[in-house]
């Protein structure tokens, strides 16, 4: 493996910036069965990408990562929030999520799910534990304090032009939750790790992605395989659960390699020609592979690696690493949100404002790549006048009411 220490970011002359040696996406979920990770190694100017594999023991994972890359940096993306609720952070008294998650090693209930209502405090936000009639996201967040359903909600799980809304992070019921892999990487994962002082990096809070990248270092970035089918300009008919339509769409996933010098194993070109394989974690698999062909196109400049300038994005909430559209409703100003003395929050939030343009745009391969461009060539139209998205005891989704015995 060729090393890192003079391989420079794409796009970038600071000599302090690099590109990875290795590149990672790890599928995350509360189910060790279900944890997969797909990784790429640099081979000159080129990527070697392998099939996916089970993370292992969560403790060793970044370590093992670390040793892996020989020295270099690593770009590892995970399937799971990196961040919270503005009006969640609004009620907190550390600076930024990054202190925050320090301050969860002394808050040994943080993680531990409310079985009702009357459980829930800041202290304590992820609800519910199993399904209970009645139950809405709308009692969760007055629980909380957080004003509207609204409240539970981070900019980047915002419904956009482009894609549904995400699962609120601290809703932990239903298949669209991420709350549950949230709890099992933050306790598991980066606690321990920011404990012993490894090295990680956690993006956009500590800078633009690549501007992470140093040798023996770990850069984390929230990534969302929904997003990254968009940023590789290929379209899922039907299911990622099903191994026939993941099959689907191995002309597509072959055509992504070529466009970003990758090379597959021949062990995962008969898996992408597969779909996957037939077993329950074939889509695990099929997203490690989205993830990480979603990093490498960071990588190489055909999608932003910085986040939206809003102070409660790079400071909070986070963001979806490539991700261009921004929420097609303006969130709400948080529940009390006055200005505190020594920060630099408004104290009405506006709507995330646009991107500052690069030098020049995203090159252009795709359709994807083509919305991208031109969201950064053109003035940002004005967002739509705020509407009520929810109402107080409004029903659950489909796919998040309980199930009743």
């Amino acid at each position: 493996m060729t090393g890192a220490a003079g391989l420079r970011c794409a796009g970038d002359n600071s000599p302090s910036q690099f590109t990875a040696s290795i590149a990672a996406h790890a599928d995350w979920s509360v189910d060790p069965r279900k944890r997969w990770v797909a990784v790429a190694r640099r081979c000159g100017g080129q990527w070697r990408l392998a099939p996916p594999c089970p993370v292992g023991d969560v403790a060793t994972f970044l370590r093992r990562l670390r040793e892996e890359a020989a020295g270099g940096p690593v770009a590892l993306g995970v399937d799971l929030p990196l961040g919270v609720p503005r009006a969640y952070a609004a009620q907190r008294p550390e600076p930024d999520f990054l202190h925050f998650l320090r301050h969860l090693r002394t808050v040994p209930d943080f993680f531990r799910v409310c079985a009702d209502l009357a459980e829930l405090r800041p202290e304590r936000p992820f609800y519910p534990f199993r399904g209970v009639a009645g139950m809405t996201r709308a009692a969760h967040a007055a629980a909380l304090r957080l004003g509207s359903a609204d409240g539970l909600c981070r900019a980047c799980d915002r419904a956009t032009a482009e894609r549904p809304a995400g699962a609120p992070l601290f809703w932990t019921l239903g298949a669209n939750q991420s709350g549950k892999a949230a709890i099992a990487a933050w306790r598991d994962m980066l606690l321990p790790a920011l404990a012993a002082s490894q090295p990680i990096k956690l993006w956009p809070f500590a800078g633009p992605f690549c501007s992470l990248l140093a040798p023996r270092v770990v850069a984390l970035a929230e990534t969302y395989p929904a997003e990254a089918l968009r940023h590789l300009g290929i379209r899922l008919k039907g299911s990622k659960r099903r191994q026939s339509d993941r099959a689907a769409v191995a002309a597509g996933l072959r055509d992504a390699m070529l466009r970003l010098d990758v090379t597959a194993d021949p062990d995962l070109q008969i898996a992408v020609t597969d779909g996957f394989g037939r077993d329950a974690a074939g889509e695990d698999r099929f997203d490690c592979v989205l993830g990480v062909l979603c990093v490498l196109n960071v990588l190489a400049a055909r999608r932003p690696d910085t986040a939206p300038d809003d102070p409660w994005i790079r400071h909070w909430e986070g963001w979806v690493l490539g991700q261009t559209a921004l929420p097609t409703v303006p969130l709400p100003p948080p529940a009390d949100a006055l200005a505190r003395e020594g920060t630099i929050y408004p104290a009405a939030i506006p709507a995330p404002p646009a991107w500052p343009l690069p030098a020049s745009p995203p090159q252009i391969t795709n359709k994807a790549d083509g919305l991208a461009a031109k969201a950064y060539a053109s003035k940002p139209a004005a967002l739509p006048p705020k509407r009520t998205l929810s109402r107080p005891g409004r029903l659950l989704r489909h796919q998040d009411r309980p199930r009743l015995p």
